[in-house]
């Protein structure tokens, strides 16, 4: 009862709002709002996308205010659309591991979005949150503007992986995957540290 008034409260002072269009939302209302749903694209994760939905539209401005605006706010509604796409997997896998950024970039951002988006997955699987499963050995320049060739060997060999115990089916997390390069480097350092499978899916994908 003290949580639900608790939550009321909170409602009143500081409204939650829409992530992808920043508007105010209804009070105990935590997603998209009705406008920006019926705008965003689903897609089927599966070895073509890798993706739970379409860069664009709503969905692109949502993530461009976490990444970029540092609105953390709208991670319990984006990591919610996560968790569900991700539901398949249940029962499948062992670990959950975001992409980690490198320290010098966490540092400066304060946060990983990929570790707050994958914290809900695991939450809604039941499996630990790994986020010490793979680690980026060199400070890379942002993927955004180059081409597919580009973007792979800016991260080809920039992850090293250690395997925890029994955790050798795992699912990667990252908030957008692009050409891919990013979730094939960490695959490939995960194998090497011994993972049997290895799962990768994104909350958005924008192929370009």
């Amino acid at each position: 009862m003290l949580d639900v008034a608790w939550n009321g409260l909170l409602d009143l002072l500081a409204p939650r709002t829409c992530p992808g269009c920043d508007l105010d939302l209804p009070p105990g209302v935590n997603a998209l709002c009705g406008a920006c749903d019926v705008l965003i694209e689903r897609l089927t994760p599966d070895r073509g996308a890798n993706a739970a939905y379409e860069f664009g539209g709503p969905m692109a401005d949502a993530l461009r205010r976490l990444k970029y605006a540092r609105r953390t706010d709208h991670v319990a509604a984006l990591g919610a659309l996560l968790a569900d796409a991700c539901a398949p997997f249940a029962g499948r896998i062992d670990a959950v591991v975001p992409i980690p950024l490198h320290p010098k970039r966490l540092r400066e951002r304060g946060f990983n979005q990929a570790a707050l988006l994958a914290a809900p997955v695991a939450s809604r699987l039941g499996v630990p949150l790994d986020a010490g499963a793979l680690r980026r050995t060199r400070d890379t320049p942002a993927q955004a503007g180059l081409g597919a060739a580009d973007r792979a060997n800016n991260v080809r060999g920039c992850f090293v992986a250690r395997i925890r115990g029994s955790r050798r089916r795992v699912l990667v997390i990252d908030d957008v995957r692009t050409t891919g390069a990013t979730f094939a480097d960490a695959a490939r350092a995960l194998r090497e540290a011994g993972a049997l499978e290895v799962h990768v899916i994104a909350l958005a994908g924008a192929d370009r």
